[in-house]
């Protein structure tokens, strides 16, 4: 008799499947009636695409957060934001280890390869760093932003707020729930010139967007620079040259446009806030749809490289984008090979590089060739949410 083989799930497979039970879950949690204020409860397609823009940490929203879903609702939305941020293989892990319960190779295979970490050993402990690190910069993020809601809007309210905006911005997903207090889809644009609110959400997004495996290396090697992995060197180098450039060129960009008769350190902080959001966060302190047509198309660049990996951003990665553009100054310069800080970087990094970039921007591409099929709208608001969506970026111009 032949003996037929049981199926066997790939990691990524399994990786995915979670990812789509998630996004179900999430979908009938908020059809409920108690879920939204529209009367018989949201309509499936809104509550898919929620679910998924959650799930995915993107911040697309059909209705807007704060005014159409209920505190049930909103508590649906944000867990779903955390165990997206987190990765759902990684609060499972940690449901295990609090119960004692021992992993076999199979579930650190999975577990592994969901939080992009390099080896089976150790992970333990860097998990434990990840949920820690996590619950300390959520936590302190949450208490400076409820300083600031707790005089507008009293305790409950202002804590309730800070800890969601912490948790969202931490994750990079974009949600915010400012709708019944400055306006539906107003994101953060009434604290553009408020440094404790701007300042904290940059930093949580940025935090957030090191990668979990930059943590590890600088919680284990503190400041000495010539211990750090390549990788670890590459982010903070890209991350650092991103938010500075980027916030010059905003700030360059608008400064006779949404910046005219402003304050000159609000047009700083604003500019400052439209480099970091863009790398996948999704929040906005200024109109996105005003913005300047260079600065719409800086944004798009900035959501389509996203943060770095194995952390809670999405878009191509920092790395990603490092590997291409150093090969390309060495094939200009006609280098023997593609160094950088004393490594030098092979052809199987680029080829990865490659096919991740053009991956994603066919598929950028693609859906906004099938968008303006469908809908008579501007090519550049097409792109610009196509780039959004597939970088997880969230923003919109309002279309």
């Amino acid at each position: 008799m032949r003996r037929t083989k049981k199926a066997k799930l790939s990691s990524v497979q399994i990786i995915a499947l979670g990812f789509l039970i998630m996004i179900g879950l999430g979908t009938a949690l908020l059809m409920l009636p108690i879920s939204s204020r529209d009367p018989g409860g949201a309509s499936f397609g809104d509550a898919l695409f929620t679910a998924t823009s959650a799930s995915c940490v993107t911040g697309l929203v059909p209705q807007d957060t704060g005014t159409y879903w209920t505190t049930f609702g909103q508590t649906v939305i944000i867990l779903l934001i955390q165990v997206g941020g987190l990765g759902f293989m990684s609060i499972a892990t940690l449901f295990l280890l609090l119960l004692r319960r021992r992993l076999g190779l199979r579930q650190r295979e999975v577990v592994v390869d969901s939080i992009s970490y390099n080896q089976l050993g150790g992970f333990v402990p860097f998990l434990r760093l990840v949920f820690l690190g996590t619950l300390l910069a959520e936590g302190l993020g949450a208490a400076l932003l409820s300083i600031r809601f707790v005089g507008q809007y009293g305790w409950g309210r202002g804590i309730y707020l800070g800890v969601w905006h912490s948790v969202s911005a931490f994750c990079n997903a974009g949600f915010d729930l400012m709708g019944p207090h400055t306006g539906p889809y107003s994101s953060f644009t009434a604290y553009a010139g408020d440094p404790l609110v701007s300042l904290t959400v940059c930093a949580l997004i940025l935090v957030g967007g090191l990668g979990f495996l930059v943590w590890d290396d600088l919680a284990r090697n503190r400041l000495r620079w010539r211990r750090y992995r390549l990788q670890t060197k590459v982010v903070l180098v890209m991350t650092a040259l991103l938010t500075a450039g980027g916030g010059l060129l905003f700030f360059l960009l608008e400064r006779n446009n949404l910046g005219a008769g402003r304050p000159l350190g609000e047009q700083i902080l604003s500019a400052l806030f439209d480099a970091v959001t863009p790398r996948t966060a999704g929040f906005n302190s200024t109109d996105t749809g005003a913005l300047s047509a260079g600065s719409l198309l800086l944004t798009i660049a900035f959501m389509f490289i996203g943060g770095s990996p194995g952390s809670t951003a999405g878009g191509i990665k920092t790395t990603t984008i490092f590997v291409i553009l150093l090969h390309t100054f060495s094939g200009i310069r006609r280098d023997q090979s593609a160094n950088a800080f004393g490594r030098s970087i092979g052809d199987g990094a680029l080829k990865k590089a490659t096919a991740v970039l053009f991956t994603n921007l066919l598929l950028a591409l693609a859906g906004a060739v099938a968008i303006c099929a469908i809908q008579p709208l501007e090519l550049s608001a097409v792109l610009f949410e196509t780039f959004s969506a597939i970088g997880t970026a969230g923003m919109t111009t309002g279309i």
